[in-house]
């Protein structure tokens, strides 16, 4: 642009006459993130930055990936596949499963950006919602914080009360077996209550690195456990095609979204997950360690319960190892796996709800910060374990808090930290990125509502 009065060049045009092809090009970085005022930012390359002492690898990542997906909830798909029909249940596995994937990557790849405008190396998913608010739109940022005490509050609620959960899981496969064997029952309470010291010491490890071989451990055990009970769907019995229904009428698809949404969520691990990495970047991608280990988790999940179906039908159980005949070794192993492979989750799920609360205290314990931290995990895991023997029947509460917690933030959340944080920089060629995250923010709702009412339900028929 040339000024009228005298001809010459503008003063924006004067200035980049100056700059080198380098300098202009640092310039259109920062102009693109909305960062002018800052243009070192455009040179900040937090993943050189950061500083671990013990970073996991992509292995590690992959290994707590997998555990984190792979839970106990896996053995309720024969069921969810009862929902859904046989065939369309395969479909909606994967229709969940790109879904769920999606929304985990959406928050990683925001985290990459705000990364980059606040110039800092590490984020929780709290963190990112916060930030997300602060560097978007200008009426965003007053509900900034309350945004991130939403998702603090929710994500230890959900896993806080899933440890929970996991406590009564363990020890009632441990009972199952138990009861076989001896001449008198077993209270479940007790049991509960002797786990208190094994799950104190697994909530010790402090470091994801050293807990990556705990997840192997755990993946080795539900490996076993799966692997047997595949041999009971496919080697002792036959498959009967007659007695399925390939596809089930939507009305009955919210009891399949529902079971394989909650069971396959993993967002609250994601981010811990993310920030322990020695290459984060290495997270996305087509061939990233996020799309890796869900595209193993999705293959799992559609054949059992592509085959457990097929193999007891409409009497296939809640759980599918209730289908198994609890007289014989093999389904008596099946129930010790599970109960030692939850028992290993146990840390990585229990991770999020400790780094919450450290956050929240740490700086009240600067002169003894190890100390404080140990204490700080033993009083959480005996809370945690207490409330398990006070509610052995906690299972169908939580329930509606993961109904609710996991919908808003696996699914909706996401979305909508996508849409704040891409808010200054642009949704793409007919704003397609703002299209795609109306339609997750519409099956989130769906999950949201449905999930819940079918929660609710459990609690009833729970209590009847």
């Amino acid at each position: 642009m040339v000024n009228e009065s005298n001809g010459s060049a503008s003063p924006q045009q004067e200035l980049e006459t100056f700059l080198s092809p380098e300098e202009r090009n640092k310039e259109k970085i920062v102009k693109k993130y909305e960062m002018t005022k800052d243009a070192e930012a455009a040179d900040f390359d937090p993943f050189a930055e950061r500083k671990l002492d013990n970073p996991t690898s992509n292995m590690d990542t992959l290994t707590h990936l997998l555990k984190a997906s792979l839970g106990t909830g896996i053995l309720a798909m024969p069921k969810a596949f009862k929902s859904s029909g046989l065939i369309n249940g395969i479909f909606l596995t994967i229709l969940v499963a790109v879904i769920c994937t999606h929304c985990a990557y959406v928050l990683i790849k925001c985290a990459h950006v705000l990364y980059k405008k606040t110039r800092r190396t590490t984020m929780s998913y709290p963190e990112v919602a916060e930030s997300a608010m602060q560097n978007g739109p200008q009426w965003g940022k007053r509900y900034a914080y309350g945004f991130r005490i939403f998702i603090l509050v929710s994500l230890f609620m959900t896993y806080f009360g899933t440890c929970s959960v996991y406590t009564v899981i363990i020890a009632t496969n441990i009972l199952k077996v138990a009861n076989h064997y001896l001449s008198a029952d077993v209270d479940l309470r007790m049991i509960i209550l002797i786990l208190l010291l094994p799950l104190i010491c697994m909530a010790w490890i402090r470091n994801l690195k050293y807990l990556a071989p705990v997840s192997m451990i755990a993946n080795l055990f539900m490996g076993v456990g799966l692997g047997i009970t595949f041999y009971y769907l496919v080697g002792t019995g036959g498959l009967e095609f007659d007695k399925v229904s390939y596809i089930k009428p939507p009305v009955e698809w919210p009891e399949f979204f529902s079971l394989t949404i909650f069971a396959m969520e993993a967002i609250g691990v994601v981010m811990p997950l993310e920030n322990a990495m020695k290459t984060p970047k290495s997270m996305l991608g087509f061939c990233g360690v996020l799309n890796k280990g869900m595209s193993g988790v999705t293959l799992v999940y559609i054949l059992l319960g592509f085959l457990g179906y097929l193999r007891y039908g409409d009497d296939v159980k809640d759980s599918i190892n209730l289908n198994l005949d609890q007289e014989n070794v093999p389904a008596q192993i099946v129930q010790i796996a599970i109960a030692i492979a939850v028992y290993c989750t146990f840390g990585l799920q229990f991770f999020v709800c400790i780094e919450i609360m450290w956050n929240c205290i740490k700086d009240k314990f600067t002169k003894h910060p190890v100390m404080a931290d140990y204490a700080m995990r033993t009083v959480m895991v005996t809370v945690c374990v207490l409330l398990a023997a006070a509610v052995p029947t906690i299972a169908p509460f939580m329930g509606v808090i993961g109904a609710f917690c996991f919908s808003l933030l696996g699914l909706i959340a996401p979305a909508f930290i996508e849409v704040i944080t891409f808010w200054n920089i642009g949704y793409g060629r007919f704003h397609y990125l703002a299209w795609k995250n109306v339609l997750v923010f519409i099956f989130g709702l769906f999950a949201l509502i449905f999930g819940t009412k079918d929660a609710v339900i459990s609690i009833i028929n729970e209590y009847k």
